[in-house]
C-alpha cells in the first residue's frame, strides 16, 4: 500500500507541475496581446511581458525558446485571430459544399461575429496602422495564411472572372476600418456601430453586395 500510495502521490505532483505548467504558458501569451492592445508594440518586450503576467521572465526562454517564439504562440493563438474553422463555422468542406451564394452570406456572417467578438484584436489592429516590426510582420503572417485557405473555399463554383482575393479584401478592410472607427465614433451614415442593430444592416447591406455580384457573374 506504501508504494502505490508513493506512486499516486508522485503521479499528482507531476499533474499539479504540468498544470502549473499550461496556466503560466497560457498567462504568458494573454500577456502579450494585454500589452499590445494597451501599450502598442514599443513596449513590448521580456520584461514586460513577465511583468504582466506575474511571472519570472526566465520562464518565457524555459517554456517557449525565447521572445520569437512567444510571439509566434501568441499571434498562432484564437485570442489574436479567428481559426480556419471558426471563419467557416464549421469544417472547409462543409462550407465548400454550401450552395454558393449561402456559403458567401454564411462567411460574411462569421467573419462579422469573429472580428466583433475580439475588442482586443480590434485594438491591436489599431496600432498596427501606425507601427511596422517583426511582431506586426508575425500576426499579418497568419492572418494572411487563414485568408487564402478562406478564399480558396469561398472561390468554389465562383466564375473565373470575378476576383474573389480582391472582393475579399475590400469587405475585409472596410469591416476593419468600421470597427475601428466605432471605438471612437458611434454613428455613420444614421448607422449606430455599437449595436447589434447597426452591424446587422451593414451585414444585409454586404450580402446583397455579394450576391448581386455573383449571379451576374453567373448570368453571363
Amino acid at each position: 500500500m506504501g508504494l502505490v500510495a508513493t506512486s499516486r502521490a508522485r503521479t499528482s505532483k507531476r499533474g499539479d507541475r504540468t498544470r502549473d505548467v499550461d496556466a503560466t504558458r497560457r498567462r504568458l501569451v494573454e500577456a502579450v496581446g494585454a500589452i499590445l492592445a494597451r501599450d502598442g508594440f514599443g513596449k513590448l518586450g521580456v520584461n514586460a511581458i513577465a511583468a504582466e503576467a506575474g511571472a519570472d521572465k526566465v520562464l518565457i526562454y524555459r517554456y517557449f525558446g525565447g521572445l520569437p517564439e512567444l510571439l509566434s504562440v501568441y499571434a498562432e493563438s484564437t485570442a489574436f485571430w479567428p481559426t480556419v474553422e471558426e471563419l467557416a463555422g464549421g469544417s472547409l468542406e462543409e462550407l465548400s459544399a454550401m450552395p454558393l451564394m449561402k456559403r458567401w452570406k454564411h462567411a460574411i456572417h462569421q467573419y462579422l461575429v469573429q472580428l466583433r467578438a475580439r475588442p482586443l484584436t480590434q485594438e491591436i489592429l489599431a496600432w498596427e496602422l501606425s507601427e511596422r516590426n517583426e511582431v506586426t510582420a508575425r500576426l499579418e503572417d497568419v492572418r494572411e495564411r487563414r485568408a487564402l485557405v478562406m478564399i480558396k473555399a469561398l472561390a468554389h463554383d465562383v466564375p473565373e472572372s470575378v476576383d474573389v482575393a480582391a472582393l475579399t479584401l475590400l469587405f475585409g478592410s472596410a469591416i476593419h476600418y468600421l470597427l475601428l472607427r466605432a471605438r471612437k465614433i458611434r454613428i455613420m451614415n444614421g448607422i449606430d456601430l455599437r449595436t447589434d442593430a447597426g452591424w446587422q444592416r451593414l451585414e444585409a447591406a454586404a450580402v446583397e453586395m455579394f450576391t448581386s455580384i455573383l449571379q451576374k457573374k453567373k448570368t453571363h
